[in-house]
């Protein structure tokens, strides 16, 4: 089995999720939220760093997706939003694993069927396609779709082309 982290990164909140891949199946593994206390900013990134670094020690991590930076109507939020992403990165990095980056409207096409679901629309596929019961937060709902992207994304492309 592959086991693959997912993380929705974030300065305040960083999502991940993990799942495990079979030839035929995906199951869930675990998941949650590194949440930052700290006020100043370099501060943030650190424990978003130690956050991840913890997760890939403690579980057999073999391949990393994360979600990619948009940049929306606050270019400073994006900025932010890139360092977390960074700090994140770097800690998967560390530890010598691959990481593929997806775009949000990708992500969601693939799990949902449309780029433009809701995260409603997004915890509800993911607990479908894990066979979850009870609560889970939007931050863990959304690394766990970004790991299920990556999956769907693979198979896709291990399709033949018809030539």
């Amino acid at each position: 089995m592959t086991c693959i982290l997912g993380i929705d990164p974030g300065s305040r909140a960083t999502g991940y999720g993990l799942i495990a891949q079979s030839e035929t199946s995906i199951r869930y593994v675990a998941s949650g939220c590194i949440r930052t206390h700290s006020d100043d900013f370099p501060s943030r990134l650190k424990e978003i760093y130690e956050g991840i670094d913890l997760v890939v020690s403690e579980y057999d991590v073999d391949e990393c997706a994360i979600e990619e930076v948009f940049v929306a109507h606050n270019p400073n939020s994006a900025l932010k939003l890139g360092q977390a992403r960074g700090a994140a990165m770097v800690a998967v990095l560390a530890h010598e694993i691959s990481i593929s980056e997806y775009a949000a409207r990708f992500v969601k096409n693939m799990v949902v069927g449309t780029g433009s679901a809701t995260k409603d629309q997004v915890q509800y596929m993911v607990k479908m396609l894990l066979h979850l019961e009870g609560d889970i937060s939007k931050d863990a709902s959304d690394a766990l779709a970004i790991a299920i992207c990556h999956v769907f994304s693979k198979r896709t492309n291990d399709w033949p082309t018809g030539r």
